[in-house]
């Protein structure tokens, strides 16, 4: 329950970055010796592939809140948990690291959030071009008795696809090229993690990763980097409520492109060292385009304008002065939450699955909602943050998903957020 209308202020470090915490928790299977994770994100996701990799015969605990040891010294890859692997897509990054790891790995499908359908096409593709089987009926086997380096492209530079076929390709015989890959910066941690590992990776942060293998795998003491995407939702946080934030440790680095998109709706954040300060006088109109034209704000693959932020900053741009196009190309379903946003008042023209114009600014009024998906979750939240009157958030395990103690942490700014116990029927 959001009680809206109230200015936040303060500084707030962004938790670690969940998308990298998932594959790598994964590629810690790849070595026989113990692993030390720090800055874990600890939400359900993390929770539930930890006891995925315990299932297999790994050891993991937590020595605090956010630091995993991990310790797969004896694996075993039998079938998967179903139920578990129906509560989060990351299951599918186990792919990669058992298959080098023992030779085999059957899955049953993915789960995680419903905004489209979402292929698996590209890792087939992938661990066939590094010399392995795929089989495919109520659950998803692949084999190999050895892993060779190829010259592998991927029909699309999807994250997950990136990360199965990295954590595979650094066990494999030979020399891989991995061209189209993706290289958003939770891939990249993951490779600076297989290189901490003892892997050998070069062209980290491009289209193309040339991979020596097989590595002689070690143990690691690892440090996950900030959450850009998180970054990106306090900025926005702060904007709907025009408050003065200073996110600090941010890993401004990662955040070109996140700022430039925020710029467009009228927020520039300054950099101070490695934290980012969103002052509270910003100017919150939309920039036209050259000679007045319409704005648009996409998602693109990285370093373009992630598509996790799209939900973010079009509840950002219902609070600024103007209209623009938002257009979210990857996924058919993510946009359908704007019309619990056009309920509380915000002026939004759903064009089709994947546009939307939004006129701003608009009151917003309190309503009663069901988080879909961790980032439109998220977006609700704010939009509740900014919003007269009070809101009821259900479903809201979906935000926490990927945002760690969300509630307490703005609390703690200023917000007002209280959680309610789940009614048993």
């Amino acid at each position: 329950m959001v009680e809206g209308g109230h200015r936040l202020a303060g500084i707030i470090e962004p938790s670690g970055n969940k998308n990298a915490a998932l594959p790598i928790i994964a590629a810690a299977l790849l070595t026989e010796h113990p692993v030390t994770l720090r800055n874990v994100p600890r939400i359900r996701d993390t929770e539930i592939l930890v006891e995925l990799i315990r299932s297999v015969g790994a050891t993991a605990d937590w020595q605090n809140r956010n630091t995993l040891d991990i310790h797969a010294k004896e694996i075993h890859a039998t079938d998967l948990d179903p139920d578990l692997c129906a509560r989060i897509r990351a299951s599918i990054l186990l792919a990669g690291p058992l298959l080098a790891r023992c030779g085999e790995v059957a899955l049953p499908p993915p789960g995680g959030d419903v905004i489209g359908r979402r292929r698996l096409d590209t890792h087939f593709l992938a661990f066939e071009q590094l010399s392995a089987t795929a089989t495919t009926t109520h659950r998803i086997e692949f084999r190999a008795s050895k892993l060779k380096g190829a010259d592998v492209f991927l029909d699309e530079p999807s994250v997950t696809a990136t990360e199965n076929a990295l954590a595979a390709a650094v066990a494999a015989h030979g020399t891989t090229y991995l061209r189209n890959v993706a290289s958003e910066p939770h891939v990249q941690d993951l490779a600076h993690f297989l290189v901490a590992l003892g892997a050998r990776i070069e062209g980290i942060g491009t289209n193309t990763m040339i991979v020596h293998g097989p590595a002689t795998f070690g143990g690691a003491d690892y440090s996950i980097g900030p959450d850009h995407i998180e970054v990106g939702s306090l900025i926005g946080l702060a904007a709907v409520t025009r408050s003065p934030l200073r996110i600090v440790r941010a890993g401004v680095e990662h955040l070109r492109s996140i700022r430039m998109g925020f710029e467009r709706l009228g927020i520039v954040c300054g950099v101070e060292d490695d934290d980012l300060v969103v002052p509270s006088n910003q100017a919150m109109k939309i920039r036209d385009d050259f000679g007045g034209h319409v704005p648009k704000l996409e998602d693109q693959p990285w370093p373009a304008f992630p598509a996790d932020l799209m939900s973010i900053a079009i509840v950002t741009a219902t609070q600024c002065d103007g209209v623009i196009l938002m257009f979210e190309k990857m996924f058919e379903s993510r946009m359908f939450f704007v019309d619990k946003l056009i309920a509380m008042g915000a002026r939004i023209v759903l064009c089709d699955p994947h546009r939307a114009i939004v006129a701003g600014p608009s009151r917003m009024r309190g309503a009663s909602m069901i988080s879909p998906d961790i980032r439109a979750g998220m977006a609700m939240l704010l939009a509740a943050v900014c919003a007269e009157g009070t809101s009821t958030i259900n479903n809201a395990d979906q935000i926490e998903r990927g945002y760690e103690r969300i509630d307490e942490r703005l609390n703690a700014l200023g917000a007002k957020i209280t959680r309610i116990p789940e009614r048993k029927s």
